[in-house]
């Protein structure tokens, strides 16, 4: 995997759930520029779904298995847009503090792929 990306991804979910966070500590639910900050964080994690299963395409195998790593990788892919539904059906701070958690879920699932990939 691309170590860089890795980190992007990892500071990208950490800012996110600083800023949602914040949101949350004002009581305030998400708003339109959360939306965009997780759009962003979105279409980091699409680049390394799409860059994770080009190098199983090319023969590259990770440590600790294909399908752990399939896995990990769609979950990570998914984490945040399942974070922003649940945040529209919550209007409240609460919603903020899902985004919140899902963003750090992410960075988590971040550390986890690179251990599984033989970082």
């Amino acid at each position: 995997m691309l170590d860089a990306l890795t980190v992007a991804i990892g500071v990208a979910a950490f800012a996110l759930a600083a800023w949602c966070g914040f949101a949350a500590y004002r009581d305030q639910p998400t708003k339109d520029w959360h939306f965009i900050g997780m759009a962003v964080v979105t279409v980091l994690a699409l680049a390394q779904l799409v860059t994770g299963i080009v190098q199983l395409a090319r023969g590259e195998k990770p440590e600790q298995g294909t399908a752990i790593f399939l896995a990990y990788l769609i979950g990570a892919f998914a984490t945040i847009p399942a974070a922003g539904f649940l945040s529209l059906a919550e209007r409240t701070r609460w919603g903020s503090v899902t985004v919140s958690a899902g963003a750090v879920v992410l960075a988590v699932l971040e550390v986890r792929l690179y251990d599984i990939w033989g970082g």
